[in-house]
């Protein structure tokens, strides 16, 4: 984050630099520097750190370079001193040819903040070439009846090096005939002039050989010289003329090759082979030479190469039309070369960002300057990109131009982007120059990640193996990089009694929720917790969602018997008066079961009975009723063995045994046991069935006489007139009541008085009466209400 502060400091820095530097230096001058050609590489120009009145090293903490014209750089800058080196040798003569001063220009760009200044540096000449004649023996034929004072001129010598290095003037070997003077043409350069003394005699002399001297002004000076041989011919007193004798012309630069550029004319008023003209290209330099061609008949001057304006704009040519006696004239024809549009503009980047980090504001790009080889119209220029792109282009100074960026950026709607920079002149037909650049918006971490759902809802089965993967979580960032990546947690759950750490864990890389143990629908049906994903960015970002897991029951619990109890010492044994109906409510089984819904769906079978047909059970509600009238044929001891069963898969059952004594009125004394009815194998002999009968007669009517007296009792306390209350005394024993509201299979809400027999030493249920009833609809499988006393009397709690 750091770094992209700076950057973009440093991008408004640059930006606001070239704005202000358009405004106030517009018409600066230029900083001007000069070195000696041929100066080995690396050598010192100058201190740019004092030249700009920078301190020590400022230079390199602001980025400082030096960019020229082409990207061709013949110096290098030392950031930290400051000093302006060579790169390289350079050869004057190579850089500028013959234009004097050379200066080579250059730029220093300092980013940081953004400051630009212009430079030229001049490449100061040395005497390093020699004055060359390109013709080293020249032949002149001189009549002999030329006239002291006849000017002959001949063909000069060529020097590389400029200003007083170059050409300062001609000698000639001594002779008593000739003298040479030096003479300067329009262009600057000097030609030799020969000049007759003394007239010619062909008879005593009739051939000269002199020695023509070019010497340069340098120091020390170099020479040049080229062999001159006359020859003294008979008179022929009239050389050729030129009418006129300077012709000037324009050529475009995108002439063929062969293109008639002018003909010239000469004319000789002598007769004969004397009056024959012959023409050809004077004192023609090399480049003149492979440009142009004369036909040496006619005097037509034809283009032989193709013309450069931006290389050349005018060409002298001097034309020389000599006759057979040797005597010629001369005319100038000046070739001035017209500009066409044959030059599209240039491109030339200073600087450039390639990426821009999103959400930034006005940010500088590109800083880059176009150029036009051409001239005048065909020079002038226009840059412009696209329309439909967050950027535009700010003009400055010296056709530098700097693209910025208009709006803040944003990398999820965008990611790249390819600007464009067309550069057209104005010329005809117009050229334009098409500069591509690719930029990529880098991310910042401005997407918090988001969950693809607010909520989820996970099933899991109860007894499951832990480690099991219930699931997963998902949420996706719309950023890029690691501010993309997305990290899983748990949060503190929202309810603090739920031992989240010990229930689940989470994949923090992909959401993946596990179950770390086993978990029972009984103890725990369903919890909710929170999970958070944060995302790597700085500083990190993170969304919530909230899961809720329910636990699906697993038919793991076995019906439960309430009623009767199986685990009292002694059973307990239901009384069913003998003049019952059919359908008589003999007892009820009561059951539970502690898994729900269909798992909790009971139902109730008789399995076994000692009379079968006599009693059976509701398959519903476990209700034992009589299935018809009784008998004094039917024996008065029943064992009824019942079946409760559950709806699971596989179902789960449990039974329980219930014992029925048939009673006349209720008036028979409480028969012992089946256990103890067990153990009467052998028939007792007669005198003990007598005692029996007697004591059982006796037994009879005490207890009829109790069984009327608790009759009595509950009918003072508003008890229904049914049969099924206790027949035992009261005094240690109270009775305790069991409220069952819907539980299990009840087809409605019972509350049930536990009676005790006493005397024996044993607790067992002796029947059951439904006290009140408050059945409204009520659906199998609800939770069972235990009442105060209700854990302390059965041994277990009801959950």
């Amino acid at each position: 984050m750091e770094v992209g502060r700076k950057l973009i400091c440093r991008q408004r820095q640059v930006f606001f630099f070239f704005f202000f530097l358009g405004l106030a230096q517009a018409g600066s001058e230029f900083r001007r520097y000069s070195v000696v050609e041929e100066t080995e590489g690396s050598s010192f120009v100058t201190n740019l750190a004092k030249d700009l009145g920078l301190g020590q090293g400022e230079l390199s903490r602001r980025g400082a370079r030096v960019i020229s014209k082409g990207n061709k750089l013949y110096l290098q800058l030392d950031q930290e001193t400051g000093d302006l080196l060579l790169n390289e040798k350079l050869d004057r003569e190579e850089l500028c040819g013959q234009t004097e001063p050379c200066m080579l220009r250059f730029q220093v760009l300092l980013e940081n903040p953004l400051e630009f200044f212009q430079a030229e540096l001049q490449v100061i000449d040395i005497n390093d070439h020699a004055p060359v004649f390109m013709d080293r023996h020249m032949l002149l034929k001189i009549s002999e009846s030329s006239p002291p004072g006849t000017k002959f001129p001949l063909k000069n010598a060529q020097d590389m090096d400029v200003g007083r290095n170059n050409i300062e003037n001609y000698t000639i070997s001594p002779n008593s005939y000739f003298r040479v003077l030096t003479r300067k043409r329009s262009d600057g350069r000097k030609y030799p002039e020969l000049v007759l003394d003394k007239v010619l005699d062909r008879e005593e002399e009739p051939e000269l050989r002199l020695t023509l001297t070019a010497q340069d002004g340098g120091s020390p000076p170099r020479f040049g010289t080229a062999q001159v041989s006359i020859e003294v011919v008979d008179i022929n007193d009239n050389a050729p003329e030129f009418e006129p004798p300077f012709y000037r012309v324009q050529i475009p630069e995108d002439s063929p090759i062969g293109y008639l550029i002018v003909k010239v004319s000469a004319t000789d008023i002598d007769i004969g082979v004397n009056g024959e003209i012959s023409y050809s290209l004077f004192q023609a330099s090399e480049e003149i030479s492979k440009t142009f061609e004369i036909n040496a008949m006619t005097g037509e001057i034809r283009l032989k190469k193709k013309l450069d304006f931006e290389t050349t704009q005018s060409y002298e040519v001097n034309i020389e039309a000599r006759d057979t006696g040797s005597l010629s004239g001369k005319c100038t024809v000046l070739t001035q070369v017209m500009d066409v549009n044959d030059n599209a503009p240039e491109v030339t980047m200073s600087a450039l960002t390639r990426q821009i980090p999103e959400n930034s504001p006005e940010t500088v790009v590109a800083v880059f300057s176009v150029s036009d080889l051409d001239s005048e119209e065909n020079g002038k220029i226009s840059c412009y990109i696209q329309d439909d792109l967050p950027f535009f282009l700010k003009s400055s100074m010296e056709n530098f131009y700097t693209l910025v960026t208009e709006r803040p950026l944003d990398r999820e709607t965008r990611a790249e982007y390819n600007v464009t920079i067309t550069v057209t002149d104005l010329g005809t037909p117009r050229l334009k120059t098409e500069h591509n650049i690719t930029l990529l918006v880098s991310d910042v971490n401005d997407n918090a990640p988001a969950f693809t759902q607010t909520s989820y809802t996970l099933s899991v089965r109860e007894n499951n193996s832990p480690a099991l993967h219930i699931g997963s979580v998902r949420a996706t960032d719309r950023d890029a990089g690691t501010n993309a990546q997305v990290t899983y947690s748990l949060l503190p759950p929202l309810d603090a009694h739920v031992p989240l750490a010990s229930l689940v864990s989470i994949n923090p890389d992909n959401g993946h929720l596990f179950a770390l143990r086993s978990l029972d629908y009984e103890a725990l049906r369903a919890f909710e917790f929170r999970v958070s994903a944060a995302d790597r960015g700085s500083p990190a970002l993170s969304s919530q969602a909230l899961v809720r897991v329910l636990v699906a029951d697993d038919n793991d619990n076995a019906p439960f018997v309430l009623y009767p109890l199986q685990n009292a010492s002694a059973p307990c044994t239901e009384l069913v008066p003998r003049a019952a109906e059919a359908g008589y409510l003999v007892t009820k089984v009561v059951a539970v079961d502690g898994d729900s819904g269909q798992n909790a769906w009971l139902s109730y079978q008789l399995l076994k009975a000692t009379e079968p047909g006599l009693f059976g059970v509701w398959a519903h509600n476990g209700e034992v009723r009589t299935a018809r009238l009784l008998s004094e044929r039917d024996a008065a001891k029943h064992r009824l063995l019942v079946l409760v069963k559950d709806n699971g898969e596989p179902p789960l059952s449990a039974s329980v045994t219930l014992h029925v004594l048939l009673v006349d009125g209720f008036s028979q004394p409480y028969l012992p046991a089946p256990e103890a009815e067990a153990a009467d194998v052998a028939p007792a002999a007669p005198l003990t069935v007598y005692l029996v009968v007697a004591l059982e007669s006796v037994s009879s009517l005490f207890v009829f006489s109790v069984l009327v007296f608790v009759v009595v009792r509950l009918c003072r306390r508003g008890g229904a007139a049914s049969v099924g209350r206790c027949s035992v005394p009261e005094g240690h024993f109270p009775g305790h009541l069991v409220d069952v509201s819907g539980t299990g299979t009840l087809s409605q809400s019972y509350q049930y008085e536990v009676c005790l027999k006493g005397g024996s030493g044993t607790s067992e249920f002796k029947f059951l009466k439904p006290i009140v009833t408050n059945f409204q609809g009520h659906s199998p499988g609800p939770d069972i209400e235990e009442t105060p006393n209700f854990r302390k009397d059965f041994g277990f709690s009801i959950q």
